[in-house]
């Protein structure tokens, strides 16, 4: 039976890709198989590929074209749904929806839904990504970027994503910065409200590296 879940962040630029990938790393490493998909990306270089998901297609191993991980490629990098206005481009939650059950169905044991930005990021005038994940009716992965206004960012993300009646699975403390003042009492505080198991900790890495975020990684709380 495959397991999905949704990976949101507290705000855009949280490291949640890198987090993904490590995730997929870790289930991999757990000798189960993965698929992913980062249904709508914003920035994407002359060949329509954005990082982020090539990044993620290379760390699933059910062997997924681009296109499979990353259905919706827009050009600028710019707010989702602005973009796909600028070309012309009609997005809905139904259609991303489609794209991501064919990844869902094609036999993966661990399959991650990225978002684009933070949970209430626009699709269109009417749905945000949320929509998307309500759909679906996934659990929901938190990555909580650990910097100043980190408590706020991530309760009111979390209390969203009650509100829109899905669970929020397990969340992931990321140091995005070199340095957090008071790192730790941020960390116990966030512990102590988030209703979640914490399933690691990433501290700030100079390169990019889903491996070493894989073995920061606890995924006894997602896969049991």
């Amino acid at each position: 039976m495959t397991q999905t879940f949704f990976v949101t962040g507290t705000d855009t630029g949280v490291g949640k890709t890198l987090v993904a990938a490590g995730l997929l790393l870790a289930a991999g490493q757990r000798g189960l198989s993965t698929g992913a998909v980062k249904p709508i990306a914003a920035g994407c270089d002359e060949q329509g590929h954005n990082e982020d998901a090539l990044m993620l297609q290379a760390a699933v191993n059910l062997g997924l074209s681009y296109r499979q991980v990353n259905p919706v490629a827009l050009a600028p990098a710019i707010a989702p749904h602005i973009a796909a206005a600028q070309a012309g481009k009609q997005i809905s939650a139904t259609r991303l929806a489609g794209y991501c059950r064919g990844v869902m169905n094609a036999g993966a044991d661990f399959v991650l839904l990225e978002g684009a930005g933070g949970w209430r990021v626009p699709l269109n005038q009417r749905e945000t990504l949320a929509d998307l994940a309500v759909q679906l009716q996934t659990p929901v992965v938190l990555v909580v970027a650990m910097r100043l206004g980190c408590i706020n960012h991530a309760l009111l993300t979390a209390e969203a994503i009650r509100h829109d009646g899905l669970p929020l699975a397990g969340w992931v403390a990321n140091t995005c910065g070199e340095s957090m003042s008071h790192y730790q009492e941020n960390l116990d505080t966030l512990r102590s409200h988030l209703p979640a198991a914490l399933l690691g900790e990433v501290p700030h890495l100079e390169v990019a590296d889903p491996q070493q975020v894989a073995e920061c990684l606890d995924l006894s709380a997602l896969t049991g």
